[in-house]
């Protein structure tokens, strides 16, 4: 820790607290994740050690960016890029709820960030309101990546160990007595949000829809137009830019004002040449 300045305290895990540090050479601010037992412990070296690997093959900019990793004291340390606040936070600062606008851009956000995960065979297995963090430019970070897995198909001998596994056998899920459909828990909800919110909670893995296949969802139409018209207007910016930068620059051909506000009209002198 001898690099960086402490902050504060921003958060606390079964295994970690989180402080919020500074770069004394940079200035970088940062998110220090310390592992409150030492590395001998082998639960926190196997959860810390699966972290670090999940995160240096996942690259994605809505996934949490590994800094550096290093020991003090027996005890590991994981250096992140540090996140203004998580989604926890915001739920709790809007109790009646959020902007429809926000709910898309999270959404959507983060299933760009899982489906990255999926397509590289990771799954997250924790993904909940505090590990989406959150920037001050609204940029979703999914972090804590302690439990997540890499899935590889099984082979034969494997398939027939889970099936023998006589704790599997007989398992019955408890059925609920009264059953509120999501049109009744959201009745002001409009029609797409709720297919939208019926295809991600299908009970059959094989009806729900992937990552990939939400993120085409007519949920996510405005949204997308929205930021096809921002991506314009910044392109136009930036080419009104480029084009005043290749202008040429007469000189004297510019005013300035004078302290009452007039514009300083410049004033050629012609001594120089004869009377005629």
């Amino acid at each position: 820790m001898g690099k960086y300045e402490k902050l504060a305290k921003i958060g606390e895990g079964s295994y970690g607290v989180v402080f919020k540090c500074r770069n004394k050479t940079s200035g970088q601010v940062v998110a220090i994740k310390k592992f409150v037992e030492s590395e001998d412990d082998p639960v926190v070296k196997k959860i810390a050690l699966r972290e670090i690997r999940m995160l240096k093959q996942l690259k994605h900019p809505n996934l949490v960016n590994l800094i550096e990793v290093f020991r003090r004291k027996r005890k590991m340390h994981l250096v992140f890029e540090y996140c203004d606040h998580t989604l926890l936070n915001e739920l709790e600062r809007n109790p009646n709820g959020i902007a429809d606008g926000v709910i898309k851009s999270v959404l959507w956000q983060t299933l760009q960030a899982l489906n990255f995960c999926h397509k590289h065979n990771c799954i997250h297995r924790d993904v909940k309101p505090e590990n989406i963090l959150i920037t001050k430019k609204g940029i979703i970070k999914i972090c804590d990546f302690g439990f997540a897995r890499i899935l590889r198909k099984l082979i034969p001998r494997h398939q027939s160990i889970f099936k023998s596994n006589q704790f599997f056998h007989g398992i019955s899920i408890p059925e609920p007595e009264d059953v509120e459909t999501l049109e009744e828990k959201f009745s002001d909800a409009h029609p797409v949000a709720l297919n939208f919110m019926k295809e991600c909670l299908q009970m059959n893995p094989d009806d729900r829809l992937t990552c990939a296949q939400l993120l085409e969802s007519p949920y996510f139409d405005s949204f997308r137009e929205d930021q096809m018209k921002r991506k314009a207007r910044n392109e136009g910016r930036n080419r009104r830019r480029q084009q005043n930068q290749l202008l040429p620059l007469i000189p004297g051909s510019h005013s300035s004002p004078t302290p009452d506000g007039r514009k300083q009209v410049l004033q050629l002198k012609f001594d120089h040449l004869p009377n005629i």
